[in-house]
């Protein structure tokens, strides 16, 4: 069993805790030291990796990512490619959540899940959500409930709301869909979230509260994605993060990328917190490698991109340098929050116990310089030691 040590780093677990050297054996962290004993290296014959003067947080959580592709939109020219295992830890994600786009026709659950399998092969972590946008939602068992409780990697369903590429649910059909969610995860131990892609119409939010009005299903039950796709949206956000919900903004949303009324990530977190959402209930996540379509006013599409999981770290870096978020602030958003809200246990802290998922960053510009994953190194001094099967092989 490989045993590790990173010695001297500052730690942001996300809490601050000081100066601290962290023993990895195997997978896990076995101890955090002041100053770990040089007989006890010695004798596990560990690596030792000086991170004196750098920082050391929790490897990133990524709740969205289409991870076996996605897209479709204008035909199959635009169908993306699935993520690759070095996009992802080159961008300190070590933890992901797959799930199906727009196209739940000729995509499958079934291959969202052995994508996720290949990616745990590589040395991440990786789960799923089953369905897709559309109603009945696609499953690999018949059934939500049955993916939920019977699937090690399935943690919730996908569902589409207030977009005019969803099915339009009824406020019944969306209560059933989340009380079916929230049973399966009472039986599996599991989150059972239903994590809705959010649209540009003009209910917004309201369809999922009312789901939830008059029942005892708590608003964690639901994972709202896309909030910063418009300001009406994002104010919605406010009131749903306020009454103790989680809130989702998506890094690959920018106005940047020609979505008008859009709101760049970094700036809606901040706009959150300021206006009263507890920074525990705000996630970003990157919509990695989805199709990033602009329609025009009659739902033409006019122009076409992809989602980048690199995002995710480049509005993180954001939220401190640009937003003034504190460091741990901005932890909590790209790790910690999300992975107690997926009730992901082994991720988003650095303590013994939990899974060997590191970070370190070089201090004031925080470039990322080693990712760990499940305790090993994928990324050292910058530069990325582990690919992913056949990554390269085709390249001339």
């Amino acid at each position: 069993m490989e045993v590790l040590a990173l010695v001297g780093g500052e730690v942001y677990s996300p809490e601050y805790l000081g100066r601290k050297d962290i023993l990895v054996v195997g997978e896990k962290i076995l101890s955090l030291y002041n100053n770990v004993p040089s007989e006890l290296l010695s004798h596990l014959n560990a690596r030792v990796i000086d991170v004196t003067g750098f920082i050391v947080v929790p490897g990133f959580v990524d709740q969205h990512v289409h991870i076996a592709g996605a897209g479709g939109e204008g035909g199959p020219l635009f169908r993306t490619p699935p993520a690759s295992l070095s996009q992802l830890v080159s961008s300190g994600i070590t933890s992901v959540v797959g799930l199906l786009g727009t196209d739940g026709v000729t995509r499958s659950p079934v291959d969202v899940l052995m994508k996720a399998r290949q990616l745990k092969e590589e040395g991440i972590s990786a789960w799923m959500y089953t369905g897709s946008y559309q109603l009945s939602p696609p499953t690999i068992t018949g059934s939500v409930a049955r993916d939920i409780v019977l699937i090690e990697e399935v943690v919730g369903v996908k569902t589409s709301v207030s977009d005019h590429r969803s099915s339009h649910p009824t406020v019944e059909d969306l209560r059933k869909l989340i009380s079916e969610a929230r049973v399966a995860g009472i039986l599996s131990g599991k989150a059972g979230v239903v994590h809705v892609h959010m649209g540009n119409e003009k209910p917004g939010l309201r369809p999922l509260l009312e789901a939830i009005d008059g029942t005892d299903i708590p608003i964690e039950q639901l994972a709202p994605t896309h909030l910063n796709r418009n300001r009406n949206l994002l104010a919605q956000a406010v009131e749903f993060g306020k009454a103790g919900g989680y809130v989702d903004v998506t890094t690959s949303v920018s106005p940047e990328l020609g979505m008008r009324g859009s709101v760049k990530a970094s700036e809606a977190v901040k706009y959150l917190v300021k206006e009263g959402v507890p920074v525990d209930r705000i996630t970003m996540s990157s919509d990695g490698n989805g199709s990033l379509p602009v329609f025009d006013e009659r739902g033409n599409l006019v122009k076409l991109d992809i989602a980048r999981p690199q995002t995710l770290y480049k509005e993180f870096v954001d939220l401190v340098l640009l937003e003034g978020l504190s460091l741990e602030e901005a932890v909590r958003v790209v790790s910690t929050s999300a992975a107690d809200h997926l009730k992901l246990r082994g991720k988003g802290r650095i303590a013994p116990g939990k899974d060997a998922d590191l970070v370190v960053l070089e201090r004031g510009s925080l470039r990322i310089v080693y990712v760990v994953a499940r305790g090993k190194v994928f990324v050292e001094e910058g530069k990325l030691v582990r690919r992913g099967a056949f990554e390269g092989v085709y390249e001339v």
